[in-house]
């Protein structure tokens, strides 16, 4: 005796709502992973309030430490590497130089590493600060 259940007659199909749970997880999953993947190439200074434009290129950024040290992409640096640095970075880009100081470094530090570069020919330095609250 054989009964029929109604199954034998039922085409197969793909449930959709599955498969959209699985897509979003993927990719919350990416979105995660490429935002953990960003890396901070500078040193934490604590930067001077201040007015001014967000740049929107790559620039190259020169920082002084607390302690009046040069730093670039974590090493510090002399002034004729920063200057020589700087000079090869305005040759085959637009992008301004930054110097980056600390509020506890000296001023006198700072505009002597803008005049060098000044008298090396690079134009475009600016200083980087955060924006006043």
């Amino acid at each position: 005796m054989h009964l029929a259940t109604g199954y034998e007659n039922r085409r197969a199909r793909i449930e959709i709502v599955p498969l959209i749970d699985v897509v979003f997880l993927l990719l919350v999953f990416f979105i995660y992973a490429m935002l953990s993947m960003t890396v901070y190439r500078g040193l934490r200074v604590t930067l001077p309030g201040g007015v001014g434009q967000t740049e929107k290129l790559e620039s190259l950024v020169i920082a002084i430490s607390a302690d009046n040290t040069l730093w670039m992409d974590e090493m510090p640096v002399s002034v004729d590497e920063a200057i020589d640095r700087a000079r090869a970075h305005s040759l085959i880009s637009t992008a301004p130089v930054l110097i980056s100081g600390d509020r506890r470094a000296e001023l006198g530090r700072s505009i002597e590493l803008l005049s060098a570069l000044r008298q090396a020919g690079v134009e475009s330095v600016s200083f980087q600060v955060k924006a006043e609250e």
